[in-house]
């Protein structure tokens, strides 16, 4: 007579029951923060910024010798998309826009005039400066008037963005929005500009000192 074999089955305690619930509730909350499914989940679980930064040090100062002659303000609207080769852009796969706006200064290195770069006659009536051509400083984005308008994110993506410690980071557009307003800038007649108002400027100034004759030219 063959005997029957009894399994014994371990239950899991009731505190484990409990604890892996709490577990899987929290999951589910973080999850519906982040990607956006629970609406009002982010006022109940909202966040406050404390800022607890140290002192700021200053680490040098460089003395400047240029003017600072002509300011152009840029506006450009990125359009950044990012596919994955196999997958369909529901399950992997970005698009941004972003409207970057910015400044790209023109200036004259003055620090760069030599003796003989400067004549002036005998009785100091007339003056003749040979200055260097404009320049263009770098772009500087504004951080107050540029703004992402529309973010799409694949699936993958957005369960990214839970382990990332920058999630929606938008540093790719910035990049782009700066490197677009640098181009335009070189395109536009900012340093032509630039020149005229420091020609304007250092006139004025001689014939303020006593020059009746004040001639400038730009060389390379």
């Amino acid at each position: 007579m063959t005997t029957p074999v009894t399994r014994q089955v371990r239950r899991m305690p009731g505190w484990a029951k409990a604890l892996a619930a709490l577990v899987l509730v929290l999951v589910v909350l973080f999850a519906g923060i982040r990607l956006a499914v629970l609406p009002g989940i982010k006022d109940l679980f909202g966040t406050e910024s404390h800022d607890r930064s140290g002192p700021t040090l200053l680490k040098s100062i460089q003395d400047m010798s240029r003017y600072d002659a002509a300011s152009g303000n840029f506006q450009v609207v990125v359009d950044l998309e990012k596919d994955a080769k196999f997958l369909p852009d529901a399950i992997r796969g970005t698009r941004t826009l972003y409207v970057g706006a910015g400044t790209v200064d023109a200036y004259v290195d003055l620090g760069r005039l030599g003796e003989k770069d400067v004549a002036v006659n005998a009785d100091r009536t007339s003056a003749t400066l040979k200055l260097p051509h404009a320049q263009l400083g770098r772009p500087a984005l504004d951080p107050d008037h540029s703004y992402a308008v529309s973010k799409q994110r694949g699936l993958l993506d957005r369960l990214g963005d839970l382990f990332s410690d920058n999630p929606n980071g938008e540093q790719a557009v910035q990049k782009l929005a700066v490197k677009h307003i640098g181009d335009a800038a070189k395109r536009s007649e900012l340093t032509k500009r630039a020149e005229t108002n420091t020609t304007s400027m250092l006139q004025g100034l001689l014939r303020s000192l006593g020059f009746t004759e004040v001639h400038v030219s730009y060389a390379a």
